[in-house]
């Protein structure tokens, strides 16, 4: 490996690093306006969505211990807690859409709700594509798989911005959990995907 390589290698790994720290920083803040926001408007989504915060601080910090050192091994396991990550996801939207569905849960309008998912979706979809291009140059699978937890954030966001925008516009209450199925999909498929190759790789 020449000096320019090394030179390129810790540009991309310290711009891994502002990535996740920043993701990390934004989903600590969030935790506390989703909290106010839920309590206020008595929201099942954004309760919701304060949880799935919390599963991606999980995995940044996964992502920031396997930059932070070398090795198939590291990774492996990296790989595997991530993929934890993604099923825990998919079970939470899973319970929450069924719950929402089935007690017909009417939140209240939420103007903090709304701004707050609409810059979350924004700020997750830049951050992902930015995980997805860095964890590409630095050939890290680790890296470019929690860009896709990171995608999954910012298309939940969306989907919980569109609910409480139907909601209070439309009297739409359904529309939100609706829209969890259809990310229970997706996270599942991922969720399989990195065991399928974990147990190919062993």
């Amino acid at each position: 490996m020449n000096a320019l390589d090394v030179t390129t290698r810790k540009a991309l790994l310290r711009r891994g690093f502002v990535l996740e720290y920043t993701t990390l920083g934004w989903n600590v803040v969030g935790i506390v306006v989703l909290a106010f926001a839920a309590v206020s408007a008595r929201s099942v989504a954004l309760a919701g969505f304060g949880l799935d915060s919390l599963i991606e601080i999980g995995a940044s910090t996964v992502v920031v211990w396997e930059l932070s050192g070398v090795g198939e091994d590291r990774q492996r396991r990296a790989l595997r807690l991530i993929g934890v990550g993604f099923a825990l996801l998919a079970g939470y939207l899973a319970v929450q859409s069924v719950v929402v569905l089935v007690t017909g849960f009417h939140p209240h309008h939420s103007s903090l709700g709304i701004a707050w998912t609409a810059v979350t979706a924004a700020v997750m979809f830049a951050l992902a594509a930015g995980k997805a291009r860095t964890g590409a140059a630095l050939d890290n699978p680790v890296l470019r798989t929690e860009g896709r937890v990171t995608l999954i954030d910012g298309v939940l966001a969306a989907a919980v911005l569109v609910g409480l925008v139907l909601n209070s516009a439309l009297g739409w209450w359904w529309a939100d959990p609706l829209a969890g199925f259809v990310l229970v999909y997706y996270a599942v498929r991922e969720a399989r995907e990195i065991f399928s190759a974990e147990h190919a790789v062993d």
